[in-house]
């Protein structure tokens, strides 16, 4: 595909090269500590406290609970920052933050002395670094690449994130096997990196605000804009509530230790599965963007993820009644945990998608003088969906069992899009990225 002259490869340009690479860095550091913490939650509730499979499910779903609190209370604040500050700043310092909790659990790890109220509060530390780094690093990639590249740029960054969540997992997983504290010390030194990595980018700076105006005045107009703005409330609920309901993802330790019964470095092999799928189409956006049928594109998008859900929650009666007890090609893997792995890469596949879709809409219709507080309530509903979600599939699972509740949230997240095409139907309508939509700023 040729490129006009307005529309230059992100990857032409050094601030976002940088910037990529702050990214990356960030994910892989983030991805690696994240899979570490849920296994060593259940492990610990399992090991030390003697819970059952159900009980320990719970803790999965409090972890996502702690997590979700400052995210709550903190977006506001989060997205009032990137649109006041310095944007490099507000990243580097929230990444500094989480480093601090980095250092922290792979100490704990290292002396033996890791216990859930513990693990508990470092997850909510690490809530709180994560809610500014969000609107941040949103807010800058809008102003380091010319609009017509946008797209371009979110599915690169999308890349970083994938490719970080490929390797972050498994890489973790394996370096848990080998020494339990070493994931944090290797993501202390990649967030870091990050850090510096980021601090390469030319000074990001917001339009000016006007001073007059209180600053929780102008946290609550990010917010009622966001509100107002019917085809942004439609894209950023649509990921909310499906992926709310879909959290599949929550749910892989119970079925790395007790259902497929892989263990740490299998864990780390299914929280990568559904990476590999995103960076595949992430890749091939890069290449072929998406120009048409956008809005439809995403809510088909979800639907296949609620599918890809489902049979993943199933994986082990599936690969139990097709292929026995065989084990499968010269992967030399039982056949649920292979179910289990198409399942997860599909299912990344068609959320990359969607994410894709919606992001670019969303960065599209929102003024750069609004953009970290959108950006923000973006944030708070993707992490909604997977704090929130994880605890909705923790409480599912202690009632319906840990595959009753997968498969309770696949179908949930269809019933979603199908409920969404019609409450909001400027998103099946939605033809190009085009800011079509936009209204006007508070």
């Amino acid at each position: 595909m040729s490129e006009t002259p307005a529309e230059i490869h992100p990857l032409k340009i050094a601030d976002f090269r940088f910037y990529w690479m702050a990214r990356f860095m960030a994910v892989l550091a983030t991805m690696g500590m994240v899979v570490v913490i849920g296994y060593q939650a259940y492990d610990i509730a399992r090991s030390d406290y003697g819970m059952s499979i159900r009980e320990a499910s719970l803790q999965l779903g409090l972890l996502g609970l702690v997590q979700f609190v400052p995210l709550a209370l903190l977006t506001p604040v989060a997205g009032w920052a990137a649109d006041r500050w310095e944007r490099r700043t507000v990243a580097r310092l929230a990444n500094s933050i989480d480093m601090v909790v980095a250092l922290a659990l792979g100490w704990f790890t290292y002396v033996d002395g890791l216990t859930l109220p513990l693990l508990f509060l470092f997850a909510a530390l690490h809530g709180v670094a994560r809610v500014f780094v969000g609107p941040s690093m949103s807010a800058i990639a809008p102003n380091i690449v010319p609009p017509s590249s946008l797209p371009r740029a979110i599915a690169l960054s999308s890349i970083a994130w994938q490719i970080g969540s490929v390797i972050g997992p498994a890489a973790g997983g394996l370096m848990f096997a080998a020494s339990p504290s070493l994931p944090y010390f290797a993501s202390a030194g990649l967030m870091l990196m990050a850090t510096i990595s980021l601090s390469c980018v030319r000074p990001v700076y917001p339009p000016p605000m006007e001073k007059k105006i209180h600053p929780i005045r102008q946290m609550v107009d990010g917010m009622r804009y966001t509100w107002s703005e019917r085809f942004l409330l439609g894209a950023i609920t649509l990921d909310l509530f499906a992926v709310l309901l879909a959290g599949a993802t929550a749910m892989l330790p119970v079925y790395a230790r007790d259902i497929l019964m892989v263990g740490p470095d299998g864990l780390g092999q299914l929280r990568a599965a559904p990476a590999i799928g995103a960076s595949v189409v992430a890749l091939m956006l890069t290449f072929r963007p998406l120009r048409h049928n956008v809005g439809a594109k995403m809510l088909w998008a979800v639907v296949v993820f609620g599918i890809a859900t489902i049979g993943f929650g199933l994986s082990h009666e599936i690969g139990s009644r097709v292929f026995g007890d065989a084990r499968i090609g010269f992967l030399n893997m039982g056949a649920g945990m292979a179910v289990a792995l198409v399942m997860l890469v599909i299912l990344g596949a068609s959320d990359m998608l969607s994410v894709y879709v919606r992001s670019s809409l969303v960065q599209l219709n929102t003024p750069d003088e609004m953009r970290g507080r959108v950006s923000s309530v973006s944030g708070l509903a993707i992490s909604a969906s997977n704090e929130l979600g994880e605890l909705q599939s923790g409480v599912a699972a202690a009632v319906l069992g840990p595959v009753g509740a997968v498969v309770f949230g696949g179908a949930g997240a269809i019933f979603v899009a199908a409920i969404w095409a019609g409450l909001f139907p400027e998103l099946k309508n939605a033809r190009t990225f085009e800011p079509q939509y936009r209204g006007k700023s508070p």
